[in-house]
């Protein structure tokens, strides 16, 4: 995949996120940059606690960035925006959240839910035509007409989820940040999510930001992946060279973490623990291209070895 003629739809650069709690304060992300190029689905991985989620609220602003900026279409939307552009850019990137109980309002029947961009972007000519939008989305994700007079509470995480989808999509949006979209749901709902996500992307020419802890899922549906600890990125690089040359001991720590299908494998298999490198005063840790897209997070000595390890066949 060649990277360099492809159009940059969403661009992080050198984003901290630090939280401020009275005289404390945490840096949660830690001058994190990475591109999304237009019509991918670019997965961002870590464990819980190492930022990922954090990253994902930052581009739709919820969470402020301390330090650095992030960048949409070429224009940045970190920071102060103008009424026209802040709403601008709610509408073109959406997010789809882990739970989806806790994202969806128990009060509002499921029309009024899926229905609320529309009211607020008053985004139909007539009624007719929110109704027909409406119904379409509701159609879209596999549920019925007839589920739009219903609350949330009368439907499974998986029939949820969908609805979460549903309202996500009517906004027409070109980015959409999912995070853990699958996590909460049962493993024969997972896959029917994939798809749907899956489906709509060639169908409407999506691009995604795909928040996972689990390598085993973000495999068959990412074109990149990020691999993210402690707020630091650790490796970037297309899905099927990550899996094939897995460089930075953490990426080995999370892939050791994948589930063998065969019980007696995985009995007997090693789990890989990672344990983060203390860098001294004179070693300057930089996340570093070593060539084929491939990047790591590293020392000039370590990223020596990197490219010496994964070339050494070349």
């Amino acid at each position: 995949m060649n990277n360099e003629n492809r159009e940059v739809l969403l661009s992080i650069q050198n984003l901290d996120v630090v939280f401020k709690q009275g005289r404390n304060s945490f840096k949660a992300v830690s001058d994190v940059s990475f591109d999304i190029y237009k019509g991918e689905t670019l997965s961002l991985v870590g464990e819980s606690g190492s930022g990922k989620t954090t990253v994902g609220r930052a581009i739709v602003r919820i969470n402020p960035c301390s330090n650095g900026a992030i960048y949409f279409k070429g224009e940045k939307i970190s920071g102060k925006l103008s009424r026209a552009k802040d709403r601008e850019v709610i509408r073109k990137i959406q997010m789809v959240f882990q739970d989806p109980a806790a994202s969806l309002n128990e009060r509002a029947t499921i029309e009024y839910i899926i229905s609320e961009g529309l009211y607020n972007f008053h985004l139909y000519k007539d009624e007719k035509d929110r109704i027909r939008k409406v119904e379409e989305a509701i159609n879209s994700v596999g549920l019925l007409p007839e589920h739009l007079t219903r609350y949330p509470h009368e439907f499974s995480g998986g029939q949820r989820q969908r609805v979460g989808l549903a309202r996500s999509i009517i906004m027409e949006p070109e980015l959409i940040i999912a995070d853990e979209p699958i996590s909460a749901l049962d493993v024969s709902i997972r896959a029917q999510v994939l798809n749907l996500l899956k489906k709509f992307q060639v169908e409407r020419g999506l691009t995604y930001l795909f928040i996972a802890h689990d390598l085993s899922i973000v495999r068959f549906i990412s074109d990149r992946i990020v691999v993210i600890y402690k707020g630091r990125i650790m490796e970037i690089a297309e899905t099927e060279e990550l899996f094939k040359y897995p460089l930075h001991p953490y990426t080995h720590s999370l892939m050791s973490a994948i589930p063998i299908p065969d019980p007696i494998l995985e009995k007997k298999k090693k789990l890989f623990i990672y344990t983060p490198k203390e860098y001294g005063e004179n070693e300057k840790p930089e996340l570093t291209d070593i060539g084929n897209g491939h990047m790591v997070f590293g020392s000039p000595e370590e990223i020596e070895a990197y490219r010496k390890l994964r070339f050494k066949d070349a």
